[in-house]
């Protein structure tokens, strides 16, 4: 394994970040090229435990020679965030200068554009050039796997259409609970990765990819950062390199067997009113239209301090907000159903 190092200066003087990078060298040019990163959102952190324990079964693979794939891998990807806290919680979501996400704002370009990427770094701040690098490096290769994680959530992961059905193949291997069909429409880490394969001829876009991937994991709630878990989760990750011929090893997978449903089919439950919530289902809670979800208790005490929240139609209830103290239109929570929402949705992501 090699080690290197991003280094990005800072926006004010006496300041730079520094992110480390870890590569394997394949012994097979033809193998698919590889790169995972996590904690591009810098309080994710499911993702950072993951790839140390991947990292474990990649240096023993390196010394029995079965790496074929050149391998890079971005244990924290954003130092920026890492650094800014809050009143003493740490944000990772949002850049506190900018107030922009850090999994958005990527630049939408043809791969044929990758080199453009790293022109004049300079003329761009830290977050930019930090977003810049990482998409120039995943560019250059072939399976792309963003690891992030939701708020309370079961294990799911936005798979463009373009790679799916091939991507069941990851997951089964993380034994993934749903997967959610994107459209490809926003700017985020791994859809701005797949813009640029499926926009490589100019004039044209490609609606299947077959052998690439570009994907954002979600590896469940983001206090789900345990050994055990992050062991599990390595395996898993293990087995798709290996049958991606990224790993000279023989692996079995299971057919995924889960709901694999469009962004459009997911219904967001947001609160009606302010208040207390009182959650009546668990993640991974099959409902059926009518169900009570939740009550929020908008006025404690009072005969008619509360707000009942019904399901819209029958789901698997994927994700739940940890917050139990929320304002008017927050998010509550995502079921994954069989059948278009009615409400409206903008192309892209589900949330900011």
């Amino acid at each position: 394994m090699d080690t290197s190092e991003i280094i990005i200066s800072g926006d004010t003087a006496g300041i730079e970040w520094r992110v480390p990078v870890l590569r394997f060298k394949g012994s097979d040019s033809s193998a698919p090229k590889i790169h995972i990163q996590a904690a591009l959102h810098a309080n994710e952190l499911p993702g950072t435990a993951l790839v140390h324990f991947l990292c474990e079964m990649l240096r023993k693979a390196e010394s029995a020679g079965q790496i074929r794939s050149d391998i890079t891998i971005i244990p924290h990807a954003n130092p920026v965030g890492a650094a800014q806290s809050h009143f003493g919680e740490l944000q990772g979501r949002f850049d506190l200068g900018t107030r922009t996400n850090f999994n958005r704002e990527f630049p939408l370009i043809s791969v044929k554009e990758r080199d453009g990427l790293v022109a004049n770094l300079s003329r761009y701040d830290a977050v930019d050039r930090l977003k810049r690098q990482l998409m120039h490096m995943a560019l250059g290769c072939d399976l792309v796997i963003d690891l992030h994680c939701d708020d309370e959530s079961l294990q799911y992961a936005y798979i463009d259409d373009a790679f799916w059905p091939e991507a069941s193949d990851l997951a089964s291997a993380l034994d993934m609970e749903a997967v959610l069909l994107s459209d490809g429409e926003s700017s985020a880490f791994e859809e701005a990765v797949g813009f640029a394969w499926k926009h490589e001829t100019a004039g044209e876009k490609k609606t299947q990819l077959p052998g690439k991937l570009s994907v954002t994991v979600e590896l469940r709630g983001g206090s789900d950062v345990y050994p055990d878990l992050a062991k599990k989760d390595a395996e898993g990750l293990f087995k798709f390199l290996a049958k991606r011929g990224a790993i000279d090893a023989a692996v079995t997978l299971s057919p995924f067997t889960g709901p694999a449903v469009p962004l459009d089919n997911v219904e967001m439950i947001r609160a009606p009113e302010a208040g207390t919530v009182l959650f009546h289902r668990n993640l991974g809670d099959q409902v059926s239209e009518g169900d009570l979800l939740a009550t929020i208790i908008t006025r404690p005490g009072m005969p008619d301090g509360t707000v009942e929240v019904r399901a819209p139609q029958a789901g698997l209830v994927l994700t739940r907000t940890s917050s139990r103290l929320v304002r008017r239109r927050a998010d509550l929570m995502k079921i994954a159903c069989k059948t278009a929402s009615k409400a409206e949705r903008k192309a892209g992501t589900l949330e900011n």
